[in-house]
C-alpha cells in the first residue's frame, strides 16, 4: 500500500473496523506473518496469534496513528517484531538466562538518544568481545536463542554458555559504567 493511501486505511479502520481491518490484512498480513515466522519458527499457532494481536493493536491505535501521521507499514513492522519477541520470550522462559538486575538497570538507564549513541556504545562493546563470547552474546540477545541452542551450535556445554554469558554481562556492565553509563 502506498503512503498516500495510509490515512484512508486508518480512517476506514476507525469508521468501519470490519472493512478497514480486512484491507489492512489484505495488504499487510503476509508482512506481519513473515516477521513473526522469523522470530517464532515452527510455532504456527503462536505465529497466527501474534498476527491477530498485531491487527487488534492496529485497530485500537488507529486514531492515534492517524493523529500523529505514523506510517502504518512501519508501525506494523515494529509492533509485529515486538509482539513476536514477547511471545518468544514467554515460550522460552524456562531456557532463558536473564540479564542480571544490575546490568538490566544499567542498560535501561542509557540515555534515550535519537542519534543512537548509547545503543551504538553497547553494540561496539559486544562487537569487541572475543570469540566465542561475541557469538554467544549475539545468538542470545540478538537472535534470541536459548542457551541449549547456542551450546549445540557452538559445540559447547550449556553450563559453559551460561558461565560465559554471566561473565560477559559483568564485563559489559563494568565497561558501560566506566564510560559514564551508571545505574544510580
Amino acid at each position: 500500500m502506498q503512503t498516500n493511501t495510509t490515512p484512508t486505511l486508518l480512517q476506514a479502520i476507525r469508521q468501519d473496523p470490519d472493512t478497514g481491518l480486512r484491507w489492512a490484512m489484505r495488504d499487510y498480513a503476509a508482512l506481519v506473518r513473515g516477521i513473526a515466522r522469523r522470530i517464532l519458527p515452527g510455532h504456527d499457532r503462536d505465529i497466527e496469534e501474534c498476527t491477530a494481536d498485531v491487527f487488534v493493536a492496529l485497530w485500537r491505535n488507529a486514531a492515534r496513528l492517524e493523529a500523529t501521521g505514523t506510517p502504518v507499514r512501519a508501525w506494523l513492522i515494529v509492533t509485529a517484531r515486538n509482539t513476536a519477541i514477547n511471545r518468544y520470550r514467554a515460550l522460552q522462559r524456562h531456557d532463558t538466562l536473564p540479564l542480571t538486575d544490575e546490568l538490566a538497570a544499567t542498560i535501561a538507564d542509557l540515555p534515550a538518544d535519537p542519534a543512537g549513541d548509547a545503543a551504538d556504545e553497547l553494540a561496539v562493546l559486544v562487537a569487541a568481545l572475543e570469540p566465542p563470547d561475541r557469538e554467544i552474546f549475539l545468538r542470545k540477545y540478538y537472535l534470541m536463542q536459548s542457551s541449549r541452542e547456542i551450546a549445540a551450535a557452538l559445540d559447547l556445554r550449556v553450563s559453559t554458555v551460561n558461565t560465559r554469558l554471566s561473565r560477559g554481562r559483568d564485563r559489559l556492565r563494568r565497561q558501560l559504567q566506566e564510560r559514564g553509563y551508571t545505574h544510580g
